[in-house]
Parts: C-alpha cells; sequence; structure tokens
C-alpha cells in the first residue's frame, strides 16, 4: 500500500444500541488495516438520531473497543450532534453556488409542506473501486435529485458522513456491505462540496445459521458485545474468531495472536459473501486461549470470582487445573459457585446416609464396609503418595473386586457430599492423607 503515513480511517458507530459484534468486526477490521499499512483509526459518534441517541449506548460502544483492545483515537472526541455549525455551513455554500435547493414537500401525516433540502444530481454514472468487489458501476440518474437535508439545521445522515470524512481527513472507508447502497450518493456529494474520493471496502454481512443477517430479533444477546464481557470471555478469543469471519490468512492454523493476524491481514483477500456467525466456533476460541493462561492468571481470576469463604490460596492453585478443565468461559466459575460445586473444597460436605448407598442395589451395610477398606488402604500410604494416578493403582483392584459403584460411590459422595464431581482419586490427591480420612470418618459414622 503506497503512502501509507497518509492512511486514515474511521471507525463511526451510532449510539442508538448496545456495541453489535458485526460493529466489532468492522472495527476490528479497521484496526488491521491501518496497523498493517501505518495509518491511523479515528472515532466518531453518528448521534443525528438524537431521539433514539443514548450516552449508556456510546458509553457502552467505548468500553467495548477499549476490552478488545483496538487502538483507536480517542484523542478528538466527535459528535455529529456537536457540528450542525459544520454542516449548515456547507449546505448554504451549495445553495449559493446552485448545487442544491430548498424543496417544498408534502408532509403526508399533517397534510402540509416542508422545506427540504436537494442536492442537484448531474445523473451520470459513477465508478468506484472497492478494495474487496472491485469497480462497481451506478447510473446516478436513477437516484434523482436527492433530499441531503431537512432544513440548513438538520442534514441527513448521507451528508454528514461525507463532511465528517472531509474534516477529519478520512482517505479509506471500510464498512458492511449495506454501504454499497449509499456510496454513490455519498460520492455526488462530495464532488458538490469538493471533498477528495476515499477508498472503499464493503465487507460482508455476518450472517445467521439459515443465512439471514444476524440481529438481535433471532440472535438475542448473542449479538451484544457486552454479553461476551459478562460472560466472561477472553477478548483475546474474540478478536481471533471475528477476524477470521469473513477473512482467511491462507492457512489452516486457527489460533493466532492479533499481532500475526495484523501481519498477514490483507482487506482484498475477505470474502464477498456471508459469514457464517457461529457462537460453539466461539466458544471453542475461548477454551483454546484459556488453556493457555498461565497457572498464575488462572488463579487470579478463580480468587476473583470466589467467594470470601473459599479464598486458600493452596487449594485454589490444587484447584485451578480442573476447574479449567469444566469451564469454557470464566463466568462457569460463577455456576459452579451457585451450584454448591466449589464449597465442598473449603468445608465439610453435607450428605445423608442415603447419599452414601450406591443407587443401583447397594446397602448402608455394602457403603460402610467398603468405606473401611478404602480407609485402611489410605492409611497404609505415604503422604507421597497422594497422586491421583497412584491412588487409582492402590484402590482400583478393590473396585474391581467389590463393584466400581459399591467402592467409589459412597467414597466421591464422603469427599465431596455431590453425586457428581470431579474423579473420586482427584479428589483424594487435592484433600491430601489427614483430610480424606477425616472426610472418610464422618461418613462412616453415618453409616453405623
Amino acid at each position: 500500500m503506497s503512502n501509507k503515513s497518509h492512511i486514515v480511517a474511521r471507525f463511526p458507530p451510532s449510539p442508538t444500541g448496545p456495541f453489535h459484534i458485526g460493529n466489532a468486526r468492522t472495527a476490528l477490521f479497521n484496526y488491521f488495516f491501518v496497523k498493517k499499512n501505518g495509518g491511523k483509526l479515528l472515532f466518531r459518534l453518528e448521534d443525528t438520531d438524537r431521539e433514539r441517541s443514548k450516552q449508556e449506548y456510546a458509553d457502552d460502544i467505548v468500553s467495548g473497543l477499549q476490552w478488545l483492545g483496538i487502538d483507536i483515537d480517542f484523542s478528538h472526541p466527535y459528535r455529529q450532534s456537536a457540528h450542525s455549525a459544520t454542516y449548515k455551513k456547507y449546505l448554504e455554500q451549495l445553495i449559493a453556488d446552485g448545487k442544491a435547493y430548498v424543496s417544498k414537500e408534502e408532509v403526508k401525516e399533517a397534510g402540509q409542506r416542508a422545506k427540504v433540502i436537494r442536492l442537484k444530481n448531474p445523473g451520470k454514472k459513477v465508478t468506484f473501486t472497492d478494495m474487496i468487489r472491485g469497480d462497481i458501476t451506478v447510473d446516478t440518474a436513477e437516484l434523482g435529485d436527492f433530499v441531503i437535508a431537512k432544513s440548513v439545521d438538520e442534514p441527513i445522515y448521507h451528508f454528514a458522513v461525507v463532511v465528517d470524512d472531509f474534516e477529519m481527513g478520512v482517505t479509506h472507508v471500510i464498512r458492511g456491505e449495506d454501504g454499497i447502497y449509499n456510496t454513490p450518493r455519498q460520492i455526488l456529494i462530495q464532488e458538490a462540496i469538493g471533498a477528495p474520493r476515499p477508498v472503499y471496502a464493503h465487507m460482508p454481512f455476518i450472517l445467521n445459521a439459515d443465512r439471514s443477517k444476524l440481529s438481535k430479533r433471532q440472535a438475542g444477546e448473542l449479538v451484544s458485545v457486552k454479553y461476551y464481557r459478562e460472560k466472561g470471555y477472553l477478548p483475546e478469543a474474540v478478536v481471533n474468531y471475528l477476524a477470521f469471519l469473513g477473512w482467511n490468512p491462507g492457512t489452516t492454523r486457527e489460533v493466532m495472536s492479533v499481532e500475526e493476524i495484523i501481519s498477514r491481514f490483507d482487506i482484498t483477500k475477505v470474502q464477498k459473501a456471508g459469514a457464517i456467525f457461529n457462537p460453539e466456533k466461539l466458544l471453542w476460541y475461548n477454551k483454546e486461549y484459556m488453556n493457555r493462561l498461565s497457572p498464575m492468571e488462572i488463579d487470579k481470576e478463580i480468587k476473583k470470582r470466589f467467594p470470601k469463604n473459599c479464598q486458600n490460596d493452596l487449594m485454589i492453585e490444587k484447584l485451578s487445573e480442573i476447574i479449567v478443565e469444566r469451564i469454557s468461559v470464566w463466568s462457569d466459575i460463577d455456576k459452579m459457585v451457585a451450584d454448591g460445586d466449589i464449597q465442598y473444597f473449603f468445608e465439610q460436605p453435607k450428605f445423608s446416609q442415603e447419599m452414601l448407598v450406591w443407587k443401583k442395589g447397594g446397602t448402608a451395610a455394602e457403603a460402610r464396609e467398603n468405606l473401611v477398606l478404602v480407609s485402611e488402604k489410605l492409611a497404609a500410604l505415604a503422604d507421597a503418595d497422594f497422586d491421583a494416578e497412584r491412588l487409582k493403582s492402590a484402590l482400583m483392584p478393590l473396585a474391581e473386586e467389590k463393584g466400581r459403584g459399591n467402592v467409589l460411590w459412597p467414597l466421591r459422595v464422603a469427599l465431596s457430599g455431590r453425586e457428581k464431581s470431579p474423579d473420586p482419586f482427584v479428589l483424594l490427591a487435592i484433600f491430601g492423607k489427614k483430610e480424606s480420612l477425616a472426610r472418610i470418618a464422618a461418613a462412616l459414622a453415618l453409616l453405623k
């Protein structure tokens, strides 16, 4: 790409709803492009829809961009609502130059006539080069003299966007494919105000599994970036997944750092067809990234999500490996805590005699007899032998002889108080010899 130092792109969301996953991908592709080509990415809020624009949505967009790690220039906050005077200046100049005119339009609802401003359309064919789709030619005569403002104080979207891009020095416009239909109008406005034409790239839609456009109506909260933040997805995983949603780096390797994505990114290789959004694939990416975290990073997140009475650092360190095996997002830890799957590691579990009896034909007497045998075998082991594999080797012959369920079921319940838990051999290794024997003794007391 030539003139790298002069490349300026922009990300201009409308704060009329939560930060959409499709907008996040648009921001990312802009980010990849400017980083690859030594340019800069500017932020702009397109808030001309004053009724629907809300500060809470603007805040959600900004925090979402920051969470994703997108290096965007917020140093000159730009809101369309703050630039009415600028738009008015351009509109008045167009009217003075005879390039636009005031037209009286009938307002159907009121039966009155309102004054709008229309651009004088030269009615020519316009050709623009799209970095993804190649040359696109449109006969603008079909557009007629189209409206560019409701009044000199109220420009419509197409006009405000062109003025904004001109004022901000934007050289490249990378946006969704729905922008293709706006481009001919915007080019005519550019020519009318004397603005240079930026280079365009229109990315494919993100689609549902049925190939309809991804929308909140069908996908629900899955379209919101905030959903993934609150569920505890890793931003690196979301970035990696979205990067491959409509673009392929030319390799079969799927997990790739943002630095490598940027180094490989080529906007001309973005596909034209829509990209299917697959939540299960995004979950897979997150699991892959979680598996790459250091023990220190895992322990820190676990500690943050555990209740105050579960803050034993040594126990958390022991638990981190099995917890990561059982979760796909951080919020799964919250569910484990809520379901009681964590508490028993930090305090004596509560259970009844009935729970200790193997559900498939066992008796209390058998449960007691087998727990006594397990206790004797464990007591004979050294502390150093309380390793999951060694414990399995020591106890499995007994389990095979007496029946796995008859031996391992009461052992699991004695250790955890749960019908579902990690492997009982893993539990024994986590608790160690002293605590394991104490829990088995408590179970035996119930079985007298």
